[in-house]
């Protein structure tokens, strides 16, 4: 865990940087640089992106973490890494072209309402492609098991640039059009980064040859690109639907209320970066012992890390949206449920990892179909009857059985499970921390309210943490801070 717990905590560090950054944009400089409209605009724009995206990548980002370790010569491992790169670019072209040509029925199907998006749609495939490439030179990096620049660009770098194109509006040096077609531009310049850090890691041979295991290799990019797609459809396929039924400022309403949330999703998003790779090292060492051991640590310090998240979201919620301009508030029930779900999913540890890199991989992927169907409909039901409730009721309802599934699968098929009694404990403090400060607040002004408030939570959550030694990585990390003040 040592490899894990030093890239974790740097990934940690950076996802949180750009979290961070990406707060004051959602909360502050969007709400008070953009109207609601042009908000919604955008986060339409990067939610449509994200659900076509892994259909150009095709799968292959996965598909490079898994099977390159499994492979001993230079050779194989060139032509697996050139099958890589050319493979998504077929895919994107194909697209391409079929959107080119059914260009006019996508405007037709925007021309509804105020008409906002239809200039863009263009955008939609241009920041697709660039994340595609993107997440595949990522998981370049990754099998070298380098992985904290990556995330670096992955989590702060867009963010940080999209703040100084916010900037940029207020000031008047950009228009609101030009802001939105320069955030294409950002996704672009990340990508070629990106791709010059990848090349610098290790350049292969290029080569038009396949590795060994062809059919193997093409089966599972494409089962995984299913996989990707079922794990976008879940994550934001709720903002397009809402942009459908609903006013499209109400997606920006809604995607503060998702952020808020998301926050809870950073320590799985880092620790994932360097677990996925060893993941995979292990089951293709056969090592279930060691497979275990990395299950049960990692669910329980990602549920000690993100229950602390969810603890200091959930009791300063009325503090918080004191800050926020009305018309961007949002009821409390659907911040709760959507964190309630991003913190199950940081329950099941390196879940992910295990099935996505066995050969089980169909059953999840033949589920998660289903649940993309269900998640679709549960939207088209909910969304018209209750608003924006309905699409956060929609979401917690197919993450949970989705969740839920998989670790029955992984419980059945390699008869480990990630939950230990100090997982109980731990949910045991979660939950009497939450009932006894979310009714309680100071009297202050709202941000020192919660920065007082959010002390106080942390310090008896650290404390417990500490004298009762719930996890000994955790506690390692405490004595070393500690012992550096």
């Amino acid at each position: 865990m040592g490899v894990v717990v030093n890239q974790s905590a740097r990934n940690l560090f950076t996802t949180y940087l750009g979290f961070g950054i990406g707060a004051i944009n959602t909360l502050f400089l969007y709400t008070h640089f953009l109207t609601p409209e042009y908000y919604g605009l955008v986060g339409f724009l990067l939610s449509a992106a994200n659900l076509i995206w892994p259909l150009m990548a095709f799968g292959v980002h996965n598909t490079l973490v898994k099977f390159y370790t499994s492979y001993d010569s230079e050779e194989e491992k060139d032509r697996l890494l050139s099958v890589i790169l050319w493979l998504p670019l077929a895919i994107s072209l194909a697209l391409g072209i079929l959107g080119y040509f059914s260009y006019d029925l996508l405007l037709n199907y925007f021309a509804d309402g105020e008409g906002i998006v239809q200039p863009y749609i263009w955008l939609i495939f241009v920041i697709a492609l660039a994340t595609s490439y993107f997440e595949i030179f990522f998981s370049w990096a990754k099998v070298h098991f380098k992985s904290v620049f990556g995330n670096f660009m992955k989590e702060v770098f867009h963010r940080f640039c999209i703040s100084l194109l916010l900037i940029s509006v207020y000031f008047r040096f950009l228009t609101v059009e030009n802001f939105v077609y320069a955030i294409g531009l950002v996704f672009i310049l990340r990508l070629i980064i990106m791709m010059i850090y990848a090349f610098r890691l290790y350049f292969p041979k290029f080569s038009f040859s396949f590795p060994r295991n062809r059919s193997f290799i093409l089966k599972y990019s494409a089962l995984i690109l299913i996989a990707g797609s079922v794990a976008m459809v879940l994550l934001d396929l709720d903002k397009v639907m809402i942009e459908r039924f609903l006013p499209i400022e109400m997606v920006a309403v809604y995607g503060i209320a998702i952020y808020i949330s998301s926050v809870i999703a950073v320590p799985s998003r880092a620790m994932h970066q360097i677990t996925y790779p060893m993941t995979a090292s292990l089951l293709n060492k056969k090592d279930k012992k060691g497979l275990l051991e990395l299950y049960e640590k990692s669910s329980l310090n990602l549920l000690i890390i993100s229950g602390l998240i969810f603890l200091l979201i959930v009791t300063n919620l009325s503090q918080l949206y004191e800050l926020i301009p009305e018309e961007y508030q949002i009821s409390y029930s659907i911040v709760i449920l959507i964190s309630c779900v991003k913190l199950y999913d940081n329950l099941l540890g390196n879940n992910n990892s295990i099935l996505f890199n066995s050969d089980y991989y169909r059953l999840v992927l033949f589920i998660g179909v289903f649940l993309a169907v269900l998640a679709f409909i549960l939207n088209l039901v909910l969304i018209p009857r209750l608003g924006l409730l309905g699409a956060a009721l929609a979401s917690f309802l197919a993450f949970a059985i989705y969740n839920t599934v998989k670790l029955i699968i992984v419980r059945k098929k390699f008869r480990i499970q990630p939950f230990t009694k100090e997982t109980v404990y731990g949910l045991l403090l979660i939950l009497f921390l939450s009932g006894g400060f979310y009714f309680w607040d100071f009297t202050w002004h709202p941000v020192l309210n919660i920065l007082l408030k959010s002390a106080l939570i942390a310090g008896l959550y650290v404390g417990f943490l500490y004298f009762t030694g719930l996890s000994p990585e955790i506690n390692a990390i405490i004595k070393k801070t500690l012992r550096w003040k």
